[in-house]
């Protein structure tokens, strides 16, 4: 069942909206971040990975969102150009913002953590005056990051992008992204959370990071509530990680789909989530059903987490498929079925 629309006509897949940030993900690893002293670089930020990993599916691929007027976010949209994205709706900032900066540390492949450094950046300057009407039209689903709402004025270019969405008929994906870094308190983030989280179509996110939505309004006692929460205001899907403990896609018509996660040769805790929703969302585009999508979900999601990077790492739709088939031959089924 198609549970929610997809504009064929459309001229993009999808187009993601909020961070884009620098990764530096160290290559003398299983150390704490004081002591490594060799980092790759990469273009990282949820969104931006999103992105770059719908591209290798496949798809046409926007982007809505700042970076620094440096070299950096030449590097940026050089890198996006590359593989396909569109960036002219990628503005540069005016007042010497940067982008920001994130130190990985793997102590070890069970052990790793993030350092952000987020004051005044550039992903953060995104404006009203960037969100474009026609362009959000021109696209199958418009994805918002949660990071997207942590300050001023890109949380109010969030909510003028989900407005327009809506009124197009543009389904809008709520990719919830919690970073404690920027948010002032609690009930800010439950806020604006919750603005978007009602006029989704679908929500991705973690336990931990639907606690938080709902916090103002009374935490969920369990999954299947904050399903009928979200589907209360609209929601058409809502998937649920608990990590190492598999992924449940929650569905409008009182449905529930279960996947564990694949077997992976683990090097980082990070960067699963993002090859987890593009995969998820590109087999909702193409017409997969539940189980498929969460399969392809949850595939790509062990492939990150047992590479170096994440932007660089995100699979084509054949390494996927691959995967897919070569753990089933070993290890079997991996869904739930009820």
């Amino acid at each position: 069942m198609q549970y929610i629309t997809f504009d064929s006509s459309k001229e993009y897949d999808i187009i993601p909206l909020g961070r884009v940030a620098i990764d530096f993900n160290p290559t003398d690893m299983n150390r704490p971040l004081a002591e490594s002293h060799n980092f790759n670089k990469y273009v990282g930020g949820s969104p931006a990975n999103i992105a770059v990993g719908m591209a290798m599916l496949g798809k046409k691929v926007g982007f809505i969102g700042r970076v620094s007027d440096d070299q950096f976010g030449d590097y940026v949209t050089d890198y996006f150009a590359s593989k396909g994205i569109d960036v002219s709706h990628i503005s540069r900032c005016k007042n010497g913002e940067n982008l920001g900066l994130t130190f990985t540390e793997i102590k070890s492949p069970k052990e790793s953590s993030i350092l952000m450094y987020r004051d005044g950046v550039a992903d953060l300057m995104l404006d009203v005056d960037d969100i474009d009407e026609e362009y959000i039209k021109s696209t199958k689903c418009l994805l918002i990051s949660g990071t997207a709402l942590a300050a001023s004025p890109s949380r109010e270019a969030a909510l003028k992008a989900m407005m327009l969405a809506k009124k197009n008929g543009v389904p809008l994906i709520f990719d919830i992204d919690y970073r404690s870094y920027t948010w002032k308190n609690m009930d800010e983030i439950s806020i604006y959370y919750s603005m978007v989280a009602r006029n989704a179509d679908l929500i991705l996110g973690s336990r931990e990071e639907f606690d938080l939505t709902e916090r103002i309004g009374g935490v969920c006692a369990s999954d299947e509530e904050s399903a009928k929460l979200w589907f209360s205001y609209g929601a058409k899907i809502v998937v649920i990680k608990h990590g190492k403990e598999g992924s449940t896609a929650y569905t409008c018509d009182g449905k529930s789909f279960t996947i564990k996660p694949f077997p992976a040769n683990k090097l980082k805790g990070f960067g699963g989530g993002d090859g987890y929703a593009s995969s998820f969302i590109r087999a909702l585009i193409d017409g997969c059903d539940m189980y498929e999508a969460l399969e392809f979900g949850s595939a790509s999601a062990s492939m990150l987490i047992a590479a170096h990077s994440c932007s660089d790492a995100m699979p084509t739709l054949e390494e996927v498929t691959k995967f897919i088939a070569d753990a089933k031959a070993e290890y079997g089924e991996m869904v739930v079925r009820a």
